[in-house]
């Protein structure tokens, strides 16, 4: 890969890409922590969408700027009259979801994986955001909530499609039936973190780099393994097992993730 690329795909978030293939992607609403309106809800899939069609992006690492990773809806969005043209929360706009569950969604369906390096807060459609990642490095001191039923609502941003495997169903009940409050410390022992460590995004970018190194047919097709645990029954993923096997076997960068290892060097693979 040629030297590092750095760009801001538009004025809520920005995404810098390294020569070593690991994307770090920020949300940089960080005046109001990155709480989410109809133009965050626009910027984020945009900067989704580039990802998904640029070149050499081995691994994402997603955090927010300033005091939070995200604080969840920003709240103007109540007194917030719909626009005329605007979908309808049924309708399917990208794919299987709406816009507001595309922001969260987008995550998981992104070919390669995704760490989201989480501090400050992360409330509401801020947690199903970072839910949608692969991977979570929380701070200890962060406040999570799952906030939708303060306001009257439910979660509705993907939350329940991603929180399957992730959060026991008891206590996924509590967390969403009294939305309370707790710290990055707990979200470890409750499901909702992977680790908890005083500096996130520098735990996020190690992981990151050391996946970065994998080959990444390999590394994708894992991905999409993963994507199918939960909705297909076993014989299909045994199939599924076995025919990315299948492609992956003896192809150049399967070759030279064998030979990288036994001469003890950085593998030089192709970039999907």
């Amino acid at each position: 890969m040629s030297a590092a690329t750095a760009m801001t795909t538009n004025d809520r978030v920005a995404i810098e890409l390294g020569e070593d293939g690991v994307a770090e992607v920020r949300l940089t609403r960080a005046d109001k922590m990155n709480a989410l309106d109809p133009e965050m809800f626009n910027r984020i899939i945009e900067a989704g969408s580039a990802l998904q069609r640029m070149k050499g992006v081995r691994v994402v690492v997603l955090s927010g700027e300033g005091r939070a990773f995200c604080a969840g809806l920003d709240l103007s969005n109540f007194s917030r009259p719909p626009a005329e043209d605007e979908p309808g929360l049924t309708e399917r706009t990208h794919g299987n979801s709406n816009r507001p569950q595309q922001v969260a969604m987008q995550w998981r369906k992104l070919p390669v994986p995704v760490i989201a390096a989480v501090h400050g807060v992360c409330f509401g459609g801020g947690l199903q955001i970072a839910s949608g990642a692969d991977i979570r490095i929380v701070h200890p001191d962060t406040r999570m909530a799952i906030m939708e039923m303060k306001w009257g609502l439910v979660p509705d941003m993907g939350g329940y499609a991603l929180w399957r495997g992730m959060v026991r169903d008891d206590v996924l009940r509590e967390l969403v039936y009294t939305n309370r409050e707790f710290s990055g410390a707990e979200a470890q022992s409750l499901g909702l973190a992977t680790y908890v460590d005083e500096n996130p995004r520098e735990r996020a970018l190690a992981i990151a780099r050391t996946i970065a190194l994998k080959n990444p047919h390999a590394i994708r097709a894992a991905k999409r393994l993963h994507a199918g645990m939960y909705e297909r029954d076993t014989n299909a993923i045994l199939l599924e097992e076995s025919i990315e096997q299948h492609a992956i076997m003896r192809s150049r960068n399967q070759i030279e993730a064998v030979m990288a290892e036994m001469e003890h060097r950085k593998p030089n693979f192709e970039d999907v």
